[in-house]
């Protein structure tokens, strides 16, 4: 038991503490999932930063101080964002053929995404930092902070919303596919990614390739989209003052 104190000691005091915890905590849930033959409900990542929440509540250990460490893993993200094209890659041929049906999925996609979260969000009488903190809630964490920061919202929020969208579409995806009979790995893959970034595009990855694949292809379909489409958004959040009863 000694060792074990002494062992928290020296880590709470590092940056090793971050790191050790993520990955310690993150190989748990894994094999949790594993051994539950990955049902939705229990994610590595949703259970990973419950337990870290968790821990640093009951620790009492500052978010800065945790991070020191965690940053290492947080470098990782664009890295491996860019590994998912390489399925991509081997699918090439396909995606030339579909290139105008996948364009504007991903369009068709994006703007419901994100015009229900303003429709809502207005009709509950949010302010508008938070409308803009939310609309960009389905496109991948990173580029969410920095568009919600061009739109006037709150970059730490934008970056809340997106986790929190990314774990409820693995959660709720393959049970809403298999209520509306949507067979088409592709087709799940696809609108799993269009609507929960990365951390729907790597639960597509652990069901099929394909899926996969596709659902690779629309993260970064909605990444460029919303960079593009940036200020019509911001006419739309101006314009919605006026619009209140």
């Amino acid at each position: 038991m000694q060792s074990v104190v002494e062992l928290w000691v020296y880590l709470s005091a590092t940056p090793l503490f971050g790191l050790t915890a993520t990955l310690a905590t993150y190989v748990l849930a894994q094999a949790v999932y594993q051994r539950v033959d990955q049902a939705p409900w229990a994610n590595p990542v949703l259970w990973t930063v419950l337990a870290l929440a968790l821990l640093l509540t009951l620790t009492d250990t500052p978010y800065p101080t945790y991070f020191s460490g965690a940053q290492f893993i947080h470098f990782l993200l664009g890295p491996a964002v860019v590994a998912l094209a390489w399925p991509l890659w081997q699918r090439r041929a396909e995606l030339r053929r579909r290139w105008l049906a996948v364009l504007a999925a991903a369009l068709v996609g994006g703007s419901a995404a994100a015009g229900s979260a303003l429709l809502v969000g207005w009709a509950l009488g949010l302010p508008l930092p938070v409308l803009a903190s939310l609309a960009p809630k389905s496109v991948t964490a990173p580029v969410a902070m920095g568009i919600a920061q061009q739109l006037g919202g709150i970059p730490a929020l934008a970056a809340v919303f997106a986790v929190l969208t990314g774990l409820i579409g693995a959660l709720l995806a393959k049970p809403l596919f298999d209520l509306l009979r949507i067979r088409q790995p592709e087709v799940r893959g696809f609108a799993l990614g269009a609507v929960s970034h990365g951390i729907g595009a790597a639960r597509a990855m652990q069901v099929h390739p394909a899926s996969g694949a596709y659902a690779a292809l629309a993260l970064g379909l909605q990444v460029l989209l919303a960079s593009l489409l940036m200020p019509f958004v911001s006419l739309l959040l101006g314009a919605l003052p006026a619009l209140r009863p």
